[in-house]
């Protein structure tokens, strides 16, 4: 586990939430992405400023799983078909129905051409309920869909083979830069623009509200 350090924003973003997003891209982590929070990411840095990286430990993904109460041993039980062992808090009987909300997190290490390495953890259990609504709810809190004003570094075409390509690159509000595949009328849009709307979903640490990471989901406009 890194060391935590307050992560800077390097602008304020505009959001709204939002129902549905269109498109799962590469994720890239972004500070203070909701109006009444702001991200923090645990971070290291190596002393050589030419190969310099930095290492972020975020929450990646959460999600619902189905199981049945197994064995229970003292004031624990296991959950079936994984035997996963998790504290019996909401007083399950063997054979009860219950829904798992599990958990992954990442450790990112970026390098000073804010290229990303990705590692993802196991999924794992941290929280069992009743109903499968009342999973959702909870999950409903830890992942916001929103969308934000970002900067547009640029857009650019590459030949291979006889076929072109456009991409465009935009800077999240860390600094953090991403590339994506565009079409030409997109192209044509953005060729003279210097911001963009951006869809994102922001994945928040259970544990820890203040710590969290957004994912692209697409174009906004």
């Amino acid at each position: 586990m890194t060391e935590l350090h307050m992560a800077k924003k390097r602008r304020k973003p505009k959001f709204g939430i939002l129902v549905a997003a269109p498109v799962l891209a590469l994720a890239l982590v972004l500070a203070g992405c909701s109006t009444n929070t702001q991200s923090v990411f645990h971070t290291d840095s190596s002393a050589n400023s030419s190969t310099v990286s930095d290492v972020a430990q975020v929450p990646w993904d959460y999600k619902i799983v189905e199981g049945t109460v197994g064995d229970l041993i003292g004031s624990d039980m296991t959950i079936l078909p994984d035997n996963t062992l998790m504290p019996n808090d909401n007083n399950y009987a063997t054979g009860d129905k219950i829904w798992g909300l599990q958990f992954m997190d990442a450790e990112i290490k970026t390098d000073a051409q804010k290229r990303n390495e990705i590692r993802l953890s196991a999924w794992r259990t941290i929280k069992t309920f009743k109903d499968e609504n009342s999973a959702k709810a909870d999950m409903d809190n830890l992942k916001l869909l929103l969308t934000t004003e970002v900067d547009l570094v640029g857009v650019y075409k590459t030949e291979y083979n006889g076929e072109v390509r456009n991409f465009a690159v935009v800077e999240l509000p860390t600094g953090n830069r991403m590339k994506q595949p565009i079409d030409d009328k997109r192209y044509d849009a953005l060729a003279k623009a210097k911001t963009v709307n951006v869809y994102l979903e922001e994945v928040h640490d259970f544990a820890d509200y203040d710590l969290a990471y957004a994912k692209f989901r697409g174009w906004a406009n």
